[in-house]
């Protein structure tokens, strides 16, 4: 396994709406900005689109990691790009295998970073044949569609495979894990492989939130 820096994604959805901007700041000294856009199909929930993304792209210090929850997400690749997402995330579920090759290239044509996800439920092996196009896998260690969940037993099992099947395929891609992240198993999700983490209630639900971004990047030193 190749040691990766580690980088911390704040979740926008555990955020105030109402003080984004504010919000934003508060995690400025974090990696990336993550943002979940769900439809109400793929997931049972609906949060938001474009043009929010495009308002916080305007104010984030930050890189936008932007994970789609979406039917059919090839027909919206060019719309997110559009409005300033630096990673964009596909599920392996939610397209043909024809038109998420397809999607993976068009966002690495245009210089942004392309990204695989897939169901708690899915097999890893469903992304073996798309890993090779991904600069990065998210492992979802919740189901998917609601934040403040716990992590799913059998969480850092899910991780330590992952990394293994990106080891034996493509090693450089990197490992971030979503769902359930805490102060408290994020060692363990690093030592199992991940060296991206996704964090919303356990950092914009802090009372220092700036405070908390530091632990967990304290926490990642040793």
């Amino acid at each position: 396994m190749r040691v990766k820096p580690f980088r911390l994604a704040p979740s926008l959805l555990a955020a105030d709406f109402v003080r984004l901007a504010a919000e934003i700041e508060k995690v400025r000294r974090a990696d990336y900005l993550h943002l979940d856009v769900m439809d109400g199909h793929f997931v049972p929930n609906i949060t938001f689109g474009p043009p929010l993304l495009r308002r916080v792209w305007e104010v984030s210090p930050l890189p936008l990691d932007v994970h789609l929850m979406i039917d059919t997400p090839s027909r919206y690749v060019d719309a997110f790009l559009d409005a300033g997402a630096d990673i964009l995330t596909l599920h392996v579920e939610a397209d043909t295998p024809e038109r998420l090759r397809a999607a993976l290239a068009a966002i690495r044509a245009r210089g942004r970073q392309p990204a695989l996800t897939l169901r708690p439920s899915t097999p890893l092996s469903a992304v073996a044949p798309f890993v090779s196009l991904a600069d990065m896998l998210l492992v979802l260690t919740v189901e998917p569609g609601f934040g403040g969940q716990g992590l799913l037993p059998g969480s850092l099992e899910r991780v330590r495979a992952a990394r293994s099947l990106l080891d034996a395929l493509h090693p450089d891609c990197e490992l971030e894990v979503d769902g359930g992240v805490t102060l408290d198993n994020a060692a363990d999700l690093l030592g199992a492989g991940a060296n991206i983490l996704v964090a919303g209630s356990a950092v914009f639900g802090a009372d220092d939130v700036p405070a908390r971004v530091s632990a967990f990047q304290q926490l990642a030193r040793g």
